[in-house]
Formats: structure tokens, sequence, C-alpha cells
């Protein structure tokens, strides 16, 4: 491959490479924006994470790990492998 060819290819490959980064970017901005209209509104209703947490805590002292990780799931959007662990240090 002649010189030019090679400037050329590494050339694409960082344009490719910046503009996945610009996409991931404004993603992230717009998902932090997401979050925090969520906590305003849920602020305004007087909604807590906390209360159901305590009822993960409650399933997880009677015994009922599996419904506690569940409910976890659905309450943080965790994977599996991230709410069992977090499950496991509760009980």
């Amino acid at each position: 491959m002649d010189t030019v060819g090679f400037f050329a290819l590494a050339l694409a490959v960082l344009g490719c490479i910046l503009s996945a980064e610009s996409r991931f970017t404004r993603a992230d901005r717009r998902m932090a924006r997401v979050e925090r209209k969520v906590d305003l509104i849920m602020k305004h209703l007087d909604l807590r994470e906390d209360l159901r947490m305590d009822e993960v805590a409650a399933l997880v002292r009677e015994g009922k790990k599996i419904h506690a990780i569940k409910l976890y799931r659905d309450v943080t959007g965790a994977d599996l492998r991230e709410a069992k662990e977090a499950v496991d240090r509760l009980g």
C-alpha cells in the first residue's frame, strides 16, 4: 500500500471513530436530560425509589431472594448479575 492510500485509510478510520464518539456523547447528554426530568417528576409527585428498595430488603429478609432480584431489576433497570450482587449484599 502506498503512503497516500495509508493516510487516506487512517483518516477514514479516524473520521468513523470521531463520528461514533460524537453520537455517544449526544446520547449521554440526552439521557442525562431525561433523567433530570424524571427526577423532577418524581419529586413533584413525592415518589421515591427508596420505598421500593425497602420492599427489596423485606423480600430478602423473608428469604424470597429470587423475588427480591426481580423487583430490584424492575426498580433499577439493572441486569441480572448486577441485581443478584446487590441483593446478595443486602442479605
